[in-house]
């Protein structure tokens, strides 16, 4: 079962258009002369638009199960490491990763930083055991897939650190990839706590493929879509595992040298 085929797929048409309605506000913008907020400021609180390219979006990038060709399903992001090679994205998405590649900064069938395999999988026991909706954070590391780039892809495109137990209203932004569009959508909104170990937030037209987008608190990492019902049945509001001491450990584990 390829990951992310999840209720969010069944929204895929509220997905395209949304797609639709993006491409014309921004086409709209350019005709009229007017500027869309950029990444600094933003849009306001609760509005997705689409990512620009830059430190923060290229970050991001899209899973694809292999290669280009084969459509993105899930999203992951670059995360600070010793070896500088690790990404961070939802354990649902890491179920199959023989022929699984990530894109950093993937835009309109273009990878500008190259393809990265992954070479080592870190999912907690309770994932393993039982898909447990609380442990579905993971860290993976990856390798170029041409196997001549001798730099690490976070000497590319940098990478988040990462910042656990954040407040229950901490606001948060959001950065990923719907499998119906070929460049990352970006909202920040408050968020509040479902449960103890779940929090939510509302972002409209998160659908299909945004699974494992990072959840940034000031810069810092400090969870992943997916969790409680996948990430969310209705692409309006989607939900993160709460990021605390197993999901550190597990990070220290794929992140610290030796």
């Amino acid at each position: 079962m390829i990951p992310d085929v999840l209720p969010r797929t069944a929204r895929r048409s509220r997905a395209r258009r949304a797609s639709r309605i993006l491409l014309a506000l921004t086409a709209m913008a350019a005709l009229i002369g007017v500027d869309l907020p950029d990444a600094a400021s933003g849009p306001p609180l609760g509005v997705t638009a689409w990512a620009r390219p830059g430190a923060e979006a290229d970050r991001v990038g899209a899973l694809f199960a292999d290669g280009l060709d084969d459509g993105h399903f899930c999203t992951a992001a670059v995360v600070r490491s010793d070896d500088r090679d690790v990404i961070a994205t939802a354990a649902h998405c890491l179920e199959k990763t023989d022929t699984t590649v990530f894109a950093p900064g993937y835009r309109d069938g273009d990878a500008p930083y190259g393809l990265w395999k992954i070479t080592g999988v870190f999912v907690a026991p309770e994932w393993t055991a039982g898909q447990d909706p609380d442990a579905d954070i993971a860290f993976a590391t990856v390798a170029p897939v041409d196997g001549g780039q001798t730099r690490r892809v976070e000497d590319l495109v940098g990478g988040f650190p990462v910042a656990a137990e954040q407040p229950s209203g901490a606001r948060v932004t959001v950065i990923g990839y719907p499998r119906t569009m070929e460049a990352p959508l970006r909202c920040a909104n408050g968020t509040d706590l479902l449960s103890p170990t779940q929090r939510r937030i509302g972002c409209p037209d998160l659908s299909g493929g945004t699974s494992g987008s990072p959840w940034l608190v000031d810069g810092a990492l400090a969870g992943v879509l997916g969790g409680y019902e996948g990430g969310g049945s209705v692409p309006e509001i989607s939900y993160s595992a709460v990021m605390g001491d197993q999901a550190v450990e597990l990070y220290r584990e794929a992140a610290v040298d030796g």
